[in-house]
């Protein structure tokens, strides 16, 4: 293993596999190293979302992961319709995270980052220009590396968290949630299904290859993490809070596990950055968890890269806390509510909780809401007061002139800068940040110039009253995002 990197990722699951990927694909120099020897097959999330499809579109990876799913435009959890969303992708994708991870681990290989396994992190160091992680090969030996920035993705137990002695504060959301893999001699006629009656909660989703994911609960059996499951205590469950157990039967795996609601106060620290679990975790409610890992590490590649390659604003990775950190508090909270309704109220009341919830789902902008929240559709960053309303905001796919969309443009890695034609700017206003900036054309006729970022958030745009000032407006915005490009000659034309 090389003792110099540009960045360090500790952790191979999602939030690592898809930074891993954004970076070597930008030409950093990135290494992955996992304390597991080789790939998972089991695995506890099974839910992706609206607003990560959209995230890997951008990557060129989504269909292939439609292809190993089940689509479901209705969220059975909490019965909330799906299918409306403003989005190529009006559903929850249920697949397993493993095949999540594959696709992510194909992609970062692919582009260049190197994935070393059966090696764990033991101590990390940093000072003013660096980071020294020591790694604890499968054998024992340990090896210093030296990196410029380091990026903890390494789970609730994050060793990089604990090495930079941040806290974790929070409670235990739910214990004793019992998992299980399991084949189902009569399956359910309109999976997912799902049950809940005070007492007893279970979970049943199917993973579209004849095996189906269970998750069940007992009030009044919550043993510790460390204690056997056994498939007949599941059934069990199953058959109070469904009516049935469908005839579960050769079960794979069986586990029990304790769901805490838990955030890092800070999400860097120096050169070190704290991505998805390592970060926070939260009850798996609503089925957010994976896709906030991914999404954070969407939002931190594309800066990391900017700095490395001194394209960055002053400032810019103290956005990934600014923006990120919200985003985290909001899916706790979320999740967190969404939990203790399901399973705290009484088995008398069960009825009157369930008649409210599709009485109050019924309100159409109540329903919007929830879906676009749920689905990470409405996802804003906060902005600067004077800036545009878009700032900040998800861009919406569309067609552009070339016959792309949008998410397809931005797998360049590169801001997108949509614009319509102008023949006064000529030659190009963005010419100079050709390395940094694709200009694309959107179809029919436009009011706005509009920066895309990497992440597909909008970093800047402008109304087109003032076309006069267009081409300088234009110039500025990519001059602050971008860098000072590459030519110094003036681009603008006289007036």
């Amino acid at each position: 293993m090389d003792s110099e990197h540009d960045v360090l990722i500790v952790g191979a699951g999602p939030a690592g596999l898809l930074l891993a990927g954004d970076l070597a694909e930008s030409g950093i120099a990135c290494t992955v190293v996992e304390r597991r020897a080789g790939e998972s097959e089991l695995t506890r999330a099974f839910a992706v979302h609206a607003r990560t499809m959209e995230q890997l579109d951008a990557r060129g990876i989504a269909d292939e992961l439609l292809k190993t799913g089940i689509r479901n435009p209705v969220l059975q959890f909490l019965k909330i319709d799906l299918s409306r969303l403003p989005t190529r992708y009006p559903h929850v994708l249920v697949t397993p995270q493993y095949n999540t991870e594959r696709l992510l681990r194909k992609r970062a290989l692919a582009h260049g980052a190197q994935i070393k396994t059966a090696c764990e992190v033991t101590a990390l160091r940093q000072d003013a220009s660096g980071v020294d992680v020591d790694v604890q090969a499968a054998d024992g030996t340990v090896q210093p590396l030296r990196a410029t920035y380091v990026v903890g993705a390494d789970g609730r137990n994050s060793i990089v968290r604990r090495s930079l002695g941040l806290p974790f504060p929070g409670r235990s959301a739910i214990r004793s949630m019992m998992l299980a893999d399991v084949r189902l001699a009569t399956p359910p006629k309109k999976p997912p299904t799902v049950g809940a009656v005070g007492d007893a909660f279970a979970l049943i989703v199917p993973f579209g290859d004849g095996w189906f994911r269970v998750m069940a609960w007992n009030r009044h059996h919550q043993m510790s993490d460390k204690t056997p499951v056994a498939l007949e205590e599941i059934r069990a469950v199953a058959q109070r809070a469904l009516g049935s157990d469908f005839g579960m039967h050769d079960p794979r795996w069986l586990s029990r596990f304790h769901s805490d609601e838990r955030q890092s106060p800070r999400y860097r620290s120096g050169r070190v950055f704290l991505v998805g679990d390592a970060a926070h975790v939260h009850s798996p409610a609503g089925g957010m968890g994976l896709n906030t890992s991914i999404q954070d590490s969407a939002n931190l590649g594309w800066k990391l890269s900017a700095a490395l390659q001194d394209r960055a604003p002053d400032g810019l990775l103290d956005t990934y806390q600014n923006e990120r950190h919200p985003v985290g508090r909001r899916v706790l909270r979320m999740s967190g509510a969404l939990l203790r309704g399901v399973l705290t109220t009484p088995r008398a009341l069960c009825g009157l909780r369930d008649f409210s919830a599709r009485t109050v789902l019924r309100i159409p902008p109540v329903a919007r809401r929830i879906s676009r929240a749920i689905s990470g559709i409405d996802i804003a960053y906060a902005a600067p007061a004077d800036a545009d309303p878009l700032v900040g905001k998800r861009a919406p796919d569309f067609v552009l002139s070339d016959g792309r969309r949008l998410y397809e443009a931005l797998r360049t890695r590169k801001f997108v800068l949509v614009a319509s034609v102008d023949p006064a700017l000529s030659p190009s206003v963005a010419e100079p940040w050709s390395n940094e900036v694709e200009v694309v054309t959107p179809t029919g006729s436009t009011t706005k110039a509009v920066l895309v970022r990497p992440d597909a958030y909008i970093a800047w745009a402008t109304s087109q009253q003032h076309p006069e000032r267009r081409g300088e407006e234009i110039r500025q915005a990519l001059a602050h995002w971008c860098g000072a490009g590459t030519s110094p000659r003036q681009i603008l034309p006289s007036h």
